[in-house]
């Protein structure tokens, strides 16, 4: 494991950052401890400038490197989740209700060892764009970001993130080329039927058998619409009508969500669910309606910056350490909207056995602080040498 020296020695201090993080999580856009947290810390490192309030609480900070070139963009999400924490640990959120539960708190300190060592060394040229994000889990902060202007205010070219792995080996790096995850979509379906007493089911119109064939028939995407090579998933997790047992409702709700890797996959779900739910629903004679909710798209790695990536991240790791052909992952991410925007790269570290994110019993493996920290600071002094 090559770590930087200084990176390192940075150890304890990015421990410091990311446990007090840890205490104060906030979420989606309205995180002003952990902005406010984040901005005194690259006074304190002496970035040369900091902006501050995009997307409500997010930061872009500027290192100047030596000499002309172009700008690379680093980002860390530092928004938390509302789960209530069962950690134990002596750093546990302050918050009720609150938690860093998908170490978006380590992801922050790995960026600031990084700006930390960049601005002591400038061993590059051109420019690093460090950008602070909030409201990865909810709220889609990286759109926003990009809506407002980031990439085109300070000139960005390429673009990179980190997110740990819970279960994967510790220190290894995880990409590849192309889609590496998916575009999370929601679907909500109304049925509409006749209510009644459940003892004359012949004088109702029951929507909750309709509801029952929609469920079922909506498996049918995935195992007769689509090639059985490629990825898709359509889970339904919600069903409610009803509120008594002899009662048969008036209406029924059904809820789930859709992942694809493909813009054309995701257009084929929509119009077969549209059908779908309109034939099961007049095969039972009710009603339905079919609402649509696009999300995050799927975030798709270029392929030339996945392979650079791959191979800074062999310079910190070992070639042993980073594996550039996972299988895509069904999760979802907004720093999709950064990599529409531009191209770049998303990878994954490992950080060993624990409970994985979004457990109530996660938490961020500081020992692999330095390593991200390392990859992102190799990365810019690859990406932008200085010219000799």
């Amino acid at each position: 494991m090559a770590i930087i020296n200084r990176i390192g020695d940075l150890g304890p201090e990015m421990t410091a950052w990311r446990q007090h993080l840890h205490t104060i999580p906030e979420l989606s856009f309205d995180c002003p401890k952990t902005s406010a947290f984040i901005k005194e810390r690259l006074e304190e490192i002496g970035v040369d400038a900091i902006h501050d309030g995009i997307a409500q609480t997010g930061i872009v900070a500027i290192i100047e490197g030596q000499g002309e070139g172009p700008t690379i963009g680093l980002r860390a999400d530092f928004d938390a989740l509302p789960i209530t924490e069962e950690t134990g640990v002596d750093y546990a959120s302050t918050h009720p209700g609150q938690m860093h539960a998908c170490g978006h708190d380590g992801h922050t300190a790995m960026l600031l060892g990084a700006a930390k060592y960049l601005t002591e060394t400038r061993n590059f040229a051109g420019r690093v764009a460090l950008i602070f994000q909030p409201a990865e889990e909810a709220g889609g902060g990286g759109e926003v970001m990009v809506q407002e202007g980031i990439m085109e205010t300070f000139g960005i070219g390429e673009v990179y993130a980190i997110h740990n792995a819970p279960g994967k080996d510790f220190g290894k790096f995880h990409t590849t080329a192309g889609p590496i995850m998916a575009a999370a979509d929601t679907f909500h379906i109304h049925v509409t039927g006749k209510g009644g007493h459940g003892a004359r089911p012949y004088d109702c119109v029951d929507p909750v058998v309709a509801a029952c064939g929609i469920v079922t028939a909506l498996q049918t995407i995935v195992s007769r619409n689509h090639n059985t090579a490629g990825s898709l998933v359509i889970s339904t997790t919600q069903i409610h009508t009803g509120t008594t047992d002899n009662v048969i409702p008036e209406t029924a709700y059904i809820n789930g969500t859709v992942r694809t890797f493909d813009k054309e996959v995701q257009a084929m779900v929509v119009r077969r669910m549209e059908e779908v739910v309109a034939g099961q629903a007049a095969a039972y004679g009710c009603e339905a309606k079919l609402e649509f909710d696009f999300g995050y798209p799927p975030t798709v790695n270029d392929a030339d910056k996945a392979a650079f990536a791959a191979k800074v991240a062999a310079d910190v790791a070992g070639e042993d350490g980073v594996d550039t052909a996972i299988t895509p992952v069904m999760g979802a991410e907004d720093f999709s909207y950064m990599l529409e925007a531009r191209p770049g790269a998303y990878l994954m570290l490992g950080q060993g056995d624990g409970a994985g994110v979004h457990h109530p019993k996660y938490n961020f493996n500081d020992d692999i602080a330095p390593i991200g920290a390392s990859f992102f600071a190799r990365l810019v002094e690859t990406a932008q040498p200085v010219a000799r």
